[in-house]
């Protein structure tokens, strides 16, 4: 079955920053760029049900007219047009397409249309068309993977796939896999969060948040450009400090495939980042930047680390609800000489502040900076070391006692879920909650960290902040 929708516009522009950012990344990956999707499954709350097929899809095509960035695909850029500043046509500005325009020739992930131009490609919002949904009986995890293990055709695909479980007639589950160019994860919940509110209410109050044709229009515009401005200073002033690259090292021939991840679940790190942070008076996130950056400093000898948080960028009161893709990377500089832990993480504090507020950066801007600083260097730039909390809420405990913290540590668990050929990154640590405790995944390229180093550095990272939790002289922060 499919849903039809329908919407009150057709338009192209450039591409938003965060859009740029992840195309970047996602030609950098391809074809393994199925690594970006990422779903969602929603339980039909009770008060809804019971809930038909028809009723799933009528709730599930007013959501995708409400977001536009959920009917938008990209598209070569008009004759003559430039996707970036300073060029033809101011930035922001977007080209309004006739109902029996075609939508552009095909994008592929090789970040090339058909005629090899090579062009950055546009963001081409539609006004109707159709979305195919997937019912299935069974477990709605598994149709989640499913939805979301082949790469998404970028051009002529609608960048949400869906899927309906159902116990005989009654629609149990819904799925909905996201293309990373629609949404973040923070997109990911708003969306969700509507989605529940329309299966109980009918409705979503208030007007749609801005758009991705929007978000291009104000980063093209003078406000958006001081913004850009302010965070290129933190890049450049942070790009003369770090090393070229935090991963320089060839430690021989990698695994086959080269990309592994390791997961490591600790409810003894949650107990003791959660004790740091009430202790310390900050986030439990800064403290496991913290943390994971000393310990990649020590891992590469460098005395200086420089790790790229992935930032919601979420500030703006406008753009807290945006189904969209903000999140980019942003640069933290911690300089290991500054003592023990604990002073770290108090210089890691106004560091991690300062790397938050430059992720809201022209993508331009940076490769600008990185060409230019890395002649002047003779290397070419990029820390190649991120990290990404993708938890949504953040708990802090002092109460935790050194005897309980340190029992759990022998519930700790490490597994490998996953290895593939290729990704944009040689060292990507992601925390997540788990039901079993704090889950940090590290993938990393095995050619420059082996699969034991990997282990070794989830083991070690929990054991650094066990000590801290409790050895640790820890006063509040700022």
């Amino acid at each position: 079955m499919d849903i039809r929708f329908s919407g009150s516009r057709s338009e192209m522009a450039p591409l938003t920053w965060g859009q740029r950012a992840i195309w970047d990344t996602i030609q950098k990956t391809a074809p393994d760029d199925h690594y970006f999707n990422f779903g969602r499954v929603l339980a039909v709350p009770r008060r809804a049900r019971p809930l038909t097929v028809a009723g799933a899809a009528e709730v599930l095509r007013a959501l995708v007219e409400r977001h536009e960035s959920l009917r938008t695909r990209l598209g070569e850029a008009p004759h003559g047009r430039t996707a970036r500043a300073g060029g033809t046509e101011p930035y922001g500005k977007a080209v309004h397409l006739s109902g029996a325009e075609p939508y552009g020739r095909v994008v592929r992930a090789s970040g090339r249309a058909p005629d090899e131009s090579g062009a950055e490609p546009w963001q081409v919002l539609a006004t109707g068309g159709s979305i195919p949904v997937t019912v299935s009986e069974g477990d709605p995890e598994r149709l989640r993977d499913a939805l979301a293990e082949t790469a998404f055709d970028y051009g002529n695909e609608w960048p949400l796939r869906i899927g309906l479980v159902v116990d005989r007639d009654e629609v149990t589950h819904i799925v909905l896999v996201f293309c990373h160019l629609a949404a973040d994860g923070l997109g990911a919940e708003v969306a969700v969060t509507e989605l529940r509110l329309l299966l109980l209410r009918g409705s979503v109050p208030g007007p749609p948040p801005p758009s991705p044709l929007e978000l291009a229009r104000w980063q093209g515009s003078e406000q958006g450009l001081k913004v850009a401005a302010v965070a290129a200073e933190h890049w450049e002033g942070g790009y003369r400090r770090v090393p070229p690259t935090m991963f320089d090292r060839w430690a021989g021939v990698p695994a086959d495939p080269p990309i592994w991840r390791a997961h490591l679940v600790s409810r003894a790190m949650d107990l003791a980042v959660q004790r740091i942070a009430a202790l310390s008076g900050t986030s439990t996130s800064t403290v496991l930047l913290a943390a994971a950056s000393v310990l990649a400093g020590r891992v590469t000898g460098h005395d200086v680390s420089a790790m790229l948080p992935i930032v919601g960028n979420r500030f703006r009161g406008d753009t807290v609800n945006a189904v969209t893709t903000l999140s980019q990377e942003g640069l933290f500089v911690l300089d290991l000489r500054e003592g023990g832990f604990g002073e770290l993480l108090r210089a890691a504090k106004p560091a991690a502040l300062r790397a938050y507020r430059s992720a809201y950066h022209d993508p331009d801007d940076r490769d600008r900076l990185t060409e230019r600083i890395g002649r002047e260097r003779g290397a070419r730039i990029h820390p190649y070391c991120c990290f990404n909390d993708m938890r949504f809420a953040d708990r802090v405990d002092a109460s935790p006692d050194e005897t309980s913290v340190r029992r759990a540590l022998d519930e700790t668990t490490l597994t490998w879920p996953l290895s593939q050929e290729r990704l944009n990154c040689r060292f990507c640590l992601h925390v997540t909650g788990e039901p079993g405790g704090l889950g940090v995944s590290l993938t990393a390229d095995t050619g420059y960290l082996p699969r034991p180093a990997m282990e070794r550095y989830l083991l070690d990272l929990e054991s650094l902040l066990v000590e801290a939790a409790f050895r640790e002289v820890l006063e509040p922060v700022g």
